[in-house]
């Protein structure tokens, strides 16, 4: 056991750096960018859900939440919040990049959930605009409920993040080296998560966990083998951070919040279902 502990701490602690020189970038650019995208998003009309496709998969861990708080003031559409929430990288982009993942893996994964949730957010708009169902006007000053700032400036946003992150990280490693400790290397290939059908099922419910863990779990055990593509993909589309549970605070509306979620989670598990397929082919 004590193998284990120290195989998981070491693992973790030196992902550190890495994360931590991530996250001060992040952190920049969403003080720099974050506000000035949210207007950009609010006045884009039509095209919307293209531009939510695109910010979204930038990695901001406020910008999920603020499109929370726009969509519950009425200030961008369904199909908007839809293409932002799937496009979400959250936690996943981080920890891809620290572990050294391949350039085309790390830009694969981001395309295809921008495209994805573009290809969602302009289908929802246009199916409610034909039914005349898309909200008009709102008050932008809501989304400021939903903002993830610790208020403290850049480096101790990137800390903050970084000590979570690694939290999550340490719980999962630990996990997962306990598995291979006890059962072998063969074990993780026939985890739930690894199989057809139910493996993308199980991965949108973890990915929609409303907080980090949810990316990080998934990306993790999906670089260690322990889950397939498809349920990667699921967990990963149906995730969006903080986002979901921001919704369920500023928007009044518990019937429409309950049916975003289930939107989301079959979209996510949806894709993530096709992806497994095509996979295959």
């Amino acid at each position: 056991m004590m193998h284990i502990v120290e195989e998981s701490v070491m693992d973790s602690v030196r992902l550190i750096p890495f994360l931590f020189l991530t996250y001060l970038l992040m952190e920049y650019w969403e003080h720099k960018a974050g506000e000035r995208s949210q207007r950009l998003i609010g006045r884009a009309g039509k095209i919307a859900p293209v531009l939510g496709g695109l910010l979204g998969a930038v990695p901001q861990c406020g910008f999920s939440a603020a499109a929370a708080g726009l969509y519950a003031g009425g200030v961008i559409s369904l199909g908007t919040l839809m293409a932002i929430f799937l496009s979400t990288s959250d936690e996943m982009l981080p920890i891809l990049l620290s572990e050294k993942a391949p350039a085309g893996l790390v830009l694969g994964i981001l395309l295809a959930k921008a495209v994805f949730g573009m290809a969602a957010g302009l289908t929802l708009d246009f199916i409610l605009r034909k039914k005349g169902k898309q909200r008009q006007g709102g008050d932008p000053d809501i989304c400021r409920k939903a903002h993830c700032h610790c208020g403290k400036g850049v480096l101790c946003s990137a800390l903050a993040h970084t000590a979570r992150i690694v939290f999550f990280l340490l719980l999962v490693t630990f996990a997962l080296n306990l598995v291979l400790e006890l059962a072998g290397e063969d074990a993780l290939a026939g985890l739930v998560l690894n199989r057809p059908v139910l493996g993308p099922l199980v991965a949108g419910l973890v990915g929609m966990i409303p907080n980090c863990a949810g990316s990080v779990v998934v990306t993790r055990l999906y670089l260690e083998g322990a889950m397939g593509l498809g349920a990667a993909m699921a967990g990963l589309l149906a995730g969006s951070g903080v986002g979901l549970l921001v919704l369920f605070r500023v928007n009044g509306d518990l019937k429409e919040n309950l049916k975003i979620t289930a939107l989301l989670y079959g979209l996510g598990v949806g894709a993530g279902i096709a992806a497994e397929l095509l996979w295959k082919l």
